[in-house]
């Protein structure tokens, strides 16, 4: 599915759909390929109203009590299991993780959470290209 910055709403709606009681999306792309404005997008399309950051600094951002960000670049998974966040997703809502890699999609295999890879790359200078794949 190709989206602009306008269509966006598109891109979350399939989200909401492929997971409509929540769980955790896995966003991959190369720097500047849009996650963290996918994440603010869908934050407006939950109706949450407080500015979304990356939070490459702290690993994690939550917005109220659906939406939970997370950033994996900087510390990669090994810190992500060591400090214990596995437990995070486990809580109800959505989870959208920039830089999740193959360690992670395993373990989440391995516990049970269900989870959708969303894989976004630049068609063009205005137009992302978003894959939702199942795991």
């Amino acid at each position: 599915m190709k989206s602009t910055l306008n269509e966006l709403p598109q891109v979350c709606e399939r989200i909401v759909a492929e997971l409509p009681q929540g769980g955790v999306v896995i966003l991959q792309g190369d720097l500047a390929s849009g996650k963290t404005t996918l994440t603010q997008a869908f934050a407006a399309f939950l109706g949450i109203k407080e500015g979304v950051t990356s939070p490459t600094f702290s690993l994690q951002q939550h917005y109220g009590d659906k939406l939970f960000h997370y950033d994996l670049y900087n510390y990669g998974f090994e810190k992500f299991l060591s400090l214990g966040m596995l437990e995070e997703l486990e809580r109800p809502g959505y989870h959208l993780i920039e830089w999740g890699d193959e360690m992670l999609i395993e373990w989440l295999k391995r516990i049970g959470i269900e989870f959708r890879i969303l894989k976004i790359t630049k068609c063009d200078t205005n137009l992302r290209c978003y894959e939702v794949q199942c795991a």
